[in-house]
């Protein structure tokens, strides 16, 4: 089973800020399977479990807030016995133009406090991510940017990322070679 990690914040009032862009993601995903994550206290997540061309995977949307993340994703990876290799995270990047995609099979967190949470607890840089760009304003703290509302401009740039970061995952999911779908997202201009 692939786990799938979108990364944000609970609630609404971080419902379409710039940092829950992973959640988007996964809830464009639910939204066009017409399923509905469920919260699950021993996870302390919103998941569900779905079928992608007779491929199971795990959609997770972590309730522990952005720095916290790796609590979630831990417990679900032990429970579900999911290897590192199979698990894909979802994440917002202020060193990306917004919605420009950056696929990586491993690597540093890059500042990003979510990843750096996941990074300590699975003691591994060697998870697949997607990095989606949010773009950076340097007039605001980097705390309130992330944390802001998504601009009209934003949300019609990043409707197109998302329907392509939806693509990307399904074939992931059915086990297209994460190296040969970098090559085709990271290229694209």
């Amino acid at each position: 089973m692939k786990l799938v990690v979108g990364l944000g914040n609970p609630g609404l009032k971080y419902q379409k800020t710039r940092h829950n862009i992973g959640f988007m993601v996964i809830d464009d995903i639910l939204k066009d399977a017409g399923v509905q994550a469920r919260f699950d206290a021993k996870f302390n997540a919103e998941i569900a479990l779905l079928n992608v061309g007779g491929k199971k995977v795990c959609l997770a949307k972590p309730s522990t807030f952005m720095n916290l993340s790796g609590e979630a994703i831990s417990k679900i990876m032990h429970f579900y016995d999911i290897p590192i290799d199979d698990l894909l995270v979802i994440v917002d990047d202020v060193n990306l133009e917004t919605g420009k995609l950056r696929l990586r099979e491993s690597g540093g967190h890059g500042g990003h406090n979510g990843l750096r949470n996941i990074i300590g607890l699975l003691h591994s840089e060697a998870f697949k991510r997607v990095r989606i760009g949010i773009d950076n304003n340097p007039s605001m703290p980097l705390d309130q940017y992330v944390l802001g509302q998504l601009t009209q401009d934003q949300m019609i740039v990043l409707h197109n990322t998302i329907q392509q970061t939806k693509d990307l995952i399904e074939m992931y999911v059915s086990g297209i070679p994460f190296v040969d779908i970098m090559t085709k997202y990271n290229t694209q201009t």
